[in-house]
């Protein structure tokens, strides 16, 4: 089904798309023949990354520098978006997390991950939705989630309460909005190797080897996987799934709830120290 027009004519929204999942993303995309937006906080590693997505796909990539968590600055970023044409797909992707005892946890580290997950989704598809509400424009919304999402797991709570949030706004929208022609989905990946996600949940060769031999396939999922299945959703080839949230872990969720249950047991106090998120 992955034929080079699958996506052609799309114009697709990323957050947080220069990095990691989001990237990887945006290059199947492009490749799909979509045109692609993606935002982040950082000038210089969107710069990077829309050369690099150009060079290898040719298509076309426009970069903003926005910081989810302001509505106000969202409300900008898709406004300048439409103002070249309306979007046709967002993909809410932009998300923090970091492993801590809950308790060693300040207000700040709640907020800014909340802020960035939960609120930064919010902000978006209110800006997206509410113009193809007006236009009364079929649409598509794909939110990245995890697979604590639905059951929780210890020790890193804030981003459980924040997908926790995006999987409820997914299914409440997905019968609010459907019937306006405006489709909801939510992906639940699981371990799948990053720079950014795996050097802070799974800070030790360790964790790295236990969390695969806990996953019943043995291993880890790749970003070819996950982007396939990102693409196959978005696509007007899944036009009935509306609603959903896929799991994509190699059956370790049915394996044992809660991801990050068992650093309670492996970790020692002075291991915890350091892996200890540091401060801005």
């Amino acid at each position: 089904m992955f034929q080079s027009n699958l996506l052609s004519g799309k114009k697709i929204l990323i957050t947080g798309g220069a990095t990691g999942l989001g990237k990887s993303m945006g290059r199947r995309f492009l490749e799909l023949g979509a045109s692609l937006c993606i935002c982040g906080r950082r000038e210089q590693v969107l710069n990077e990354a829309a050369q690099e997505l150009r060079a290898a796909t040719g298509g076309t990539v426009k970069t903003y520098v926005c910081d989810v968590r302001d509505a106000e600055r969202v409300e900008a970023m898709i406004e300048a978006i439409w103002h070249d044409g309306p979007l046709d797909v967002l993909v809410n992707n932009a998300a923090g997390n970091f492993i801590s005892r809950t308790e060693d946890l300040s207000t700040h580290a709640f907020e800014a991950v909340i802020g960035i997950v939960l609120m930064g989704s919010i902000h978006a598809t209110m800006a997206c939705g509410r113009r193809w509400l007006k236009e009364r424009r079929k649409a598509n919304v794909l939110n990245i989630s995890a697979t604590y999402a639905q059951l929780g797991t210890g020790y890193v709570v804030p981003s459980a309460v924040a997908k926790a949030g995006v999987l409820a706004m997914t299914r409440s929208l997905a019968v609010e909005w459907g019937r306006k022609g405006i489709r909801f989905n939510a992906v639940a990946p699981g371990a799948i190797p990053t720079e950014g996600a795996f050097s802070r949940l799974l800070p030790t060769k360790e964790l790295e080897e236990g969390a695969k031999k806990r996953n019943p396939l043995g291993r880890f999922g790749t970003h070819e996987e996950f982007e396939n299945l990102a693409a196959f959703l978005i696509s007007d080839q899944s036009e009935f799934i509306n609603g959903e949230f896929i799991t994509m872990d190699g059956g370790a969720l049915l394996q044992g709830a809660g991801s990050f249950n068992a650093m309670g047991d492996m970790l020692t106090d002075e291991q915890w120290k350091a892996i200890k998120p540091k401060k801005n």
